[in-house]
């Protein structure tokens, strides 16, 4: 969906982890703790931009050996993972460049703003909380029982609901080609960001509307 001269904006959506936040370093670390204590092998910062998007289910699976993927081991790992996330999950964490500015230009306009994660929602909000004090978010969602993960469209059709916003005044904006193409399946613009974890030609392949390179352009489609 094109933004045309009469297209309004109401409402941006953003992923968290890759557009908003760099949060690799902590994911990364986490991760390898867990896979440490097993004497299992441990896996590199690039390794991990291509294992995350999917939530941490499937980001534990990835980094499992093969052999040992299956349901009760992800899921042991996946509780360790979770506890040891959430008490070291702003270690390296920082908002991108440009990105607190572009979050004040928008509460400034008067442009609504809501966060649509696939990371399990006690961090999502932890996160939101610390980076994101003064800002009065329309919603902040991340992975909750019963709510199917991106690209499922699911959770930007509850916060549509919730903020009474129509799709043509939503602007959705991610790092991943799940984030696109959950932007496509909720029929609501997208703009893929060039600053996180996944490359342009996966943005574009994924039907991307448009790429943004700095934050401050994506003031330019809205």
């Amino acid at each position: 969906m094109k933004k045309t001269k009469e297209t309004k904006t109401s409402l941006v959506i953003f992923d968290l982890d890759g557009t908003l936040l760099h949060t690799i370093g902590d994911l990364a670390e986490a991760c390898n703790a867990v896979l440490a204590v097993r004497g299992l092998p441990q896996h590199s910062y690039e390794e991990y931009c291509h294992f995350v998007g999917n939530g941490i289910m499937r980001l534990v699976e990835r980094a499992l050996p093969e052999p040992l993927r299956t349901p009760e081991n992800v899921a042991l790992v996946r509780a360790d993972f979770v506890e040891y996330y959430t008490e070291h999950i702003d270690r390296h964490t920082k908002p991108y460049d440009g990105i607190p500015e572009l979050v004040s230009e928008l509460a400034r306009r008067g442009v609504r703003m809501a966060v649509a994660s696939n990371k399990f929602q006690a961090g999502t909000e932890k996160l939101i909380g610390l980076f994101f004090p003064g800002v009065a978010f329309a919603a902040v969602f991340g992975q909750r029982p019963g709510v199917p993960l991106k690209p499922d469209p699911a959770v930007v059709e509850e916060i549509l609901s919730l903020t009474g916003t129509p799709r043509e005044e939503v602007l959705y904006v991610g790092d991943s080609g799940v984030d696109m193409q959950t932007a496509r399946a909720a029929g609501v613009r997208s703009a893929g960001v060039t600053w996180g974890f996944r490359s342009r030609e996966e943005l574009l392949g994924a039907g991307a509307d448009s790429l943004v390179d700095r934050p401050a352009e994506l003031l330019e489609l809205l």
